[in-house]
């Protein structure tokens, strides 16, 4: 039985779960939220070193409101939060709301997409995709 190391998206206190279990819906030890969302959650600086830990994968959409090309990937990205949970976090960043974090992490161009694991940079994509090419990129980084 292995088990994974997974923050908590309401409260990022970390939760061990046996991989097994990834996909009924594990509450958090710390503040009895669901640890995993079908959607994706909000991303902040405040957050951000908390919510990269642990060892299944997070990937985060660095977005702005005025983004025309981020507003419609939303929906794909949505769908894709649906599809992967218990494989893979997904998070959003508001580039305009989070402007050090987004100069830190050396955010050029948006949508961006940034995989996380195990408080690493694993990969990044930069511009909007359709669903099925979005999962088969996780699929090439060792997702899914």
């Amino acid at each position: 039985m292995t088990a994974r190391l997974v923050p908590c998206a309401h409260c990022a206190g970390l939760n061990r779960i046996p991989a097994e279990r990834l996909g009924d819906a594990p509450r958090c030890g710390h503040c009895k939220s669901a640890v995993l969302s079908r959607t994706p959650f909000a991303l902040d600086a405040s957050r951000f070193d908390q919510q990269i830990k642990g060892d299944l994968p997070l990937l985060v959409d660095v977005w702005a409101s005025w983004c025309g090309p981020c507003r419609a990937f939303a929906p794909t990205f949505e769908q894709a939060a649906a599809q992967l949970v218990g494989v893979c976090r997904l998070a959003k960043l508001d580039s305009e709301a989070n402007p050090q974090l987004s100069t830190r992490l050396g955010i050029r161009s948006i949508p961006s997409l940034i995989l996380f694991r195990d408080g690493r940079e694993l990969a990044r994509q930069s511009g909007a995709m359709p669903l099925p090419q979005l999962l088969a990129w996780l699929k090439q980084q060792g997702v899914g």
